[in-house]
């Protein structure tokens, strides 16, 4: 198993390109499966999930090739499967997003039930349901998998509202209902710029969406989609990691190729705290070291509020920082796994619920921790640049699926971190 060894680091400083977005890439790929087209993604980043996707939409019948400059061209025009199994369906959450597309497309789907972190519950039932306002019978007499059939006469459009603004059942309704007959409209959508990029790349495919990056998407169903090309946005969860290494070690990096509208929330949080956070002609330009630092409270909130995939790379900061702050989680319940991990190395935290109290200002040391899960290993690496010693981290898989380049990127800033096989 590989493992990263991080040593108490300078400030980091330096510039840094960030990536394109797992957390819309993947969604953008599953679309890829409503055309009988080639389509064409830039700025994909080579990530264990991005490489899962690619099995399972080979697994369908699909045609994928992946260019060194990070350009991925799927073909589904040969896809010859409604199934996807279960070896490949319990290695990421995101395998999920295949339903509306074949649904919508084939009229069939049988998938067994996604893997991924374990954050907490993330129940597919919103997912479900939207299928079946769109006229889709599901079978769910099994735990292990989920079947669904259209209706004779196809899907239909309808009215769809969303008792919690889930992204991943935004996004999968959005896909089934592309080529549904009539008008779907999506009420308490999910508003994050995932969305809005796949909603994007559906247009162009010949799509009729209206509303995304809004609580309520309008869909006119059409009759087919064409190939097309697409650049897939920023990430704006490294960008936010990026930003917190610069606060956590009171360096200086200039962050490039960002969306700032995507980080507003972090970094109003960071200048809350003191950090220095501009936006320049170059890019995002963070500094942690210019002024001294206070502590303050944070609550994770569905986009635009502050985003829970940086919850915990921030709470490694915050036990940096003099004062006492409290965070509270709101999108999932069980995403407090990392705080044991941070005591582990010095850090004061405790929980009770969705709360966590912090008193900040505590020297760490280094540690043998764990990555509970992909943004928490995040978390432990930022941890351990101002820790004293050694910090080990095992189970890094789980940041490999999310990061690109992940050792690289942080080595060229000045950070002491090497991946090691043990």
């Amino acid at each position: 198993m590989a493992k990263f060894l991080v040593q108490k680091s300078e400030p980091l400083y330096g510039e840094v390109h960030v990536s394109g977005a797992k957390n819309s890439v993947l969604p953008l790929m599953a679309a890829a499966i409503l055309n009988d087209e080639k389509c064409r993604i830039y700025e994909v980043p080579r990530l264990l999930d991005v490489t899962v996707m690619e099995e399972i939409l080979m697994s369908l019948g699909g045609k994928i090739d992946f260019q060194e400059d990070g350009t991925l061209d799927i073909d589904m025009s040969g896809m010859n499967s409604t199934e996807v199994g279960f070896d490949l369906a319990s290695k990421m959450r995101a395998s999920f997003l295949v339903m509306g597309p074949l649904l919508a497309k084939k009229g069939h789907v049988k998938l067994f039930m996604p893997g991924g972190c374990t954050i907490g519950a993330r129940p597919v039932d919103l997912h479900l349901k939207g299928f079946e306002a769109l006229g889709a019978e599901i079978d769910r007499k099994s735990d292990s998998f989920v079947e669904a059939k259209a209706g004779p006469h196809g899907l239909i459009g309808a009215s769809i509202y969303l008792d919690f603004p889930s992204v991943g059942a935004t996004e999968n309704i959005m896909m089934a209902a592309v080529l549904a007959d009539g008008v779907t409209y999506i009420e308490n959508a999910a508003e994050e710029p995932e969305i809005v990029d796949l909603a994007n790349f559906l247009n162009k495919m010949g799509a009729s969406i209206k509303g995304a990056g809004t609580d309520t998407i309008k869909i006119e169903g059409v009759k087919e989609l064409k190939g097309t090309a697409h650049t897939v946005i920023p990430d704006r969860i490294e960008t936010g990691t990026f930003m917190l290494a610069a606060a956590i070690t009171r360096g200086e990096i200039l962050i490039k190729n960002i969306v700032p509208d995507h980080v507003r929330a972090i970094a109003a949080k960071l200048r809350e705290c003191g950090v220095v956070v501009e936006l320049t002609d170059e890019g995002l330009y963070v500094n942690g070291g210019m002024n001294p630092l206070v502590a303050t409270d944070i609550k994770t909130l569905p986009y635009p509020g502050f985003p829970t995939d940086i919850q915990s790379p921030f709470m490694s900061f915050l036990t940096t920082v003099e004062g006492s702050s409290t965070v509270i989680e709101t999108v999932f319940e069980n995403r407090f796994m990392h705080v044991a991990e941070l005591n582990r190395m010095g850090a004061n935290i405790r929980t009770k619920g969705n709360r966590a109290m912090i008193q900040g200002g505590k020297n760490l040391e280094g540690a043998r921790v764990l990555a509970t899960d992909l943004r928490a290993g995040a978390a432990m690496v930022l941890a351990g640049l101002v820790a004293s010693g050694t910090t080990e981290i095992s189970e890094i898989y789980h940041v490999e699926r999310g990061y690109e380049d992940f050792v690289e990127k942080f080595r060229s800033l000045g950070a002491n971190i090497l991946r090691i096989e043990d």
